[in-house]
């Protein structure tokens, strides 16, 4: 089966300054390579045999350092968005999207299995399915629990708080761009709310293996120091890309 794979690669990576000034955030190293030529690697080792760079910031660069995808043994194309569309809009801009797809952001490093995500999608026939990982947060001050008096009932010690987070991985079915805006931005979280008042089901399918994004500079220098030690978990021996 056909796998096609759309990777959101157009942002301006501003979380990541002083990065980012030179090279868009999907191209900032992991080890040997940009972080986006190991999503690619990735998705050639799970099947995918076809992806689309959805673009928009310095968009020549990543033309001129992926070309046509026969470096990794894949297609890839591009579709370039002239303003900046968000998360989801930019996916009314393909024209030739197959009845279910992969969309994920370009700056993330993890070892989902993809292929698996892929299938289970699509013998569900779902319409949107985000892959989901519990993320700790720990508060950096001591947190006062105040009565309606002005007193102190409690004190927390920089509490940890654990939040079910999406990954900035979906399965999605074509269907879904009937409820996307034509050349308008639309983000994740327009398209979330309004699936949940139109009533339409969203699988979410946990994942409790490896996962980063790299958009903040303490992440993605967690990312540089990890990839190195645990790269076996995160690019098997492909011939192709030898």
């Amino acid at each position: 089966m056909s796998k096609r794979a759309i990777i959101l690669a157009g942002g301006k990576g501003t979380r990541l300054k002083p990065y980012t000034v030179v090279l868009p955030k999907p191209l900032m190293p992991i080890g040997d390579y940009p972080i986006l030529e190991v999503i690619i690697r990735q998705l050639v080792m799970h099947g995918f045999d076809h992806i689309t760079l959805a673009l928009n910031h310095q968009a020549d660069i990543f033309r001129a350092f992926f070309g046509d995808g026969s470096k990794w043994g894949i297609r890839i194309d591009y579709s370039l968005e002239r303003t900046n569309l968000g998360t989801i809009a930019p996916l009314r801009l393909v024209s030739d999207l197959p009845e279910h797809f992969l969309v994920m952001n370009g700056d993330i490093l993890s070892d989902l299995d993809y292929a698996a995500f892929y299938r289970e999608h699509v013998e569900e026939n779902a319409l949107f399915t985000i892959s989901s990982h519990l993320r700790e947060h720990i508060n950096l001050y001591g947190v006062l629990d105040v009565n309606d008096l002005g007193h102190l009932v409690g004190f927390r010690e920089k509490p940890k708080t654990t939040f079910n987070v999406s990954m900035g991985i979906y399965m999605v079915s074509r269907e879904v761009l009937g409820y996307v805006p034509l050349d308008v931005p639309y983000g994740f979280d327009n398209l979330m709310l309004n699936l949940i008042e139109r009533q339409k089901r969203v699988r979410v399918k946990a994942f409790d293996g490896y996962w980063l994004d790299i958009g903040r500079p303490d992440d993605y220098m967690k990312a540089i120091d990890e990839f190195e030690e645990k790269k076996e978990l995160f690019l098997q021996t492909n011939p192709i890309l030898e």
